[in-house]
């Protein structure tokens, strides 16, 4: 098992510095100056190429590319993910703010997902062919393929302009107004959890029938055993390992929807801030939320892969 959990960790590593080296290299290919952001078009054109010059050197934007990737990179094990090119605020600084909103949001989405897509998942398995059966199919089929962004602009006519009862957008914190928190966070957490719940859900009814048709199946209920026991003493378990893959990687979507949703719904969270950063060009900012980012995910495959040892014991880390 330590050699195991050790040669992932280097594997993780590997992905980890992929990405950085696509995300820093890939920003600068991008068009435009991010030194051009830092002032408007008046003063821009009062300014000297010499002047420019000097703002793009104090920014370290004048050095090669390798040097500045590896000033990043040697940041990061000290702790720094640089500063802002145009707030000159450390990033750190920004992310330690933003990150407990993100993932207050996706922590509850992601939760809500395995509650309420699994269940619905198994239940449709095990009424195949029924009326409850053919509604969770076409929720979840729904649910696949509706944009997330699309159905927060839904919610939030219907809930917010029509109805009045849900705030149109913003973040508080439960610790400053619990009702008024979870008032907000309603409709970003039914988006971010949408994509995930259908797909828990698919999932869980394939894995579900598949185990089902096993001769160990039928075999307990040829001796006569109540459905619950067949069910959750023998079915549930051997069908968990394709769920608990899918809900893993719900991890990444629902983190990667943030993006979207929290620009939707105004909240001030990582998603946001890597639109805001994109467009603006403040490669420090999306070189960190990437980053981190990159690292929950990672981190999330880890915990899927060690939990196939306990959920099937004839897999063997060796």
């Amino acid at each position: 098992m330590l050699n195991y959990i050790i040669r992932r960790l280097g594997q993780s590593i590997i992905v980890i510095l992929i990405v950085t080296i696509l995300v820093f290299f890939g920003m600068r290919l991008l068009p435009g100056d991010p030194i051009f952001m830092l002032f408007n078009p008046n003063q821009l054109q009062n300014m000297t190429q010499e002047e420019l010059a000097q703002i793009r050197h104090n920014a370290g934007l004048d050095r090669s590319l390798v040097v500045q990737y590896f000033d990043w990179i040697g940041g990061i094990f000290h702790g720094n993910l640089g500063d802002s090119i145009l707030t000159k605020e450390p990033v750190t600084k920004d992310l330690a703010k933003r990150i407990p909103i993100t993932a207050y949001l996706g922590i509850f989405a992601f939760v809500i997902s395995i509650i309420i897509g699994i269940p619905a998942g198994i239940i449709s398995a095990i009424r195949r062919a029924t009326f409850l059966d053919n509604i969770v199919t076409t929720v979840a089929n729904i649910g696949i393929t509706m944009p997330i962004f699309w159905f927060g602009i839904i919610l939030m006519w219907v809930f917010a302009v029509k109805l009045g009862w849900l705030p149109t957008s913003g973040f508080t914190s439960p610790f400053d107004n619990f009702w008024m928190s979870t008032k907000q966070a309603i409709m970003p957490i039914s988006c971010l959890a949408l994509f995930s719940i259908a797909g828990n859900a698919r999932q869980a009814r394939s894995a579900m029938l598949e185990v089902l048709q096993q001769d160990y199946i039928r075999t307990a209920w040829s001796k006569g055993l109540k459905e619950r026991s067949v069910i959750i003493g023998h079915a549930l378990k051997n069908s968990l390992i394709p769920i608990v893959t899918l809900a893993g990687m719900g991890i990444s979507v629902i983190f990667g929807g943030s993006v979207l949703i929290e620009t939707v719904f105004n909240i001030p969270g990582m998603g946001r801030l890597a639109v805001n950063s994109l467009f603006q060009h403040d490669y420090t900012y999306v070189q960190g939320i990437t980053l981190v980012m990159t690292g929950i995910v990672v981190l999330s495959n880890l915990l899927v892969d060690l939990s196939y040892g306990w959920l099937d014991p004839r897999i063997r880390y060796d």
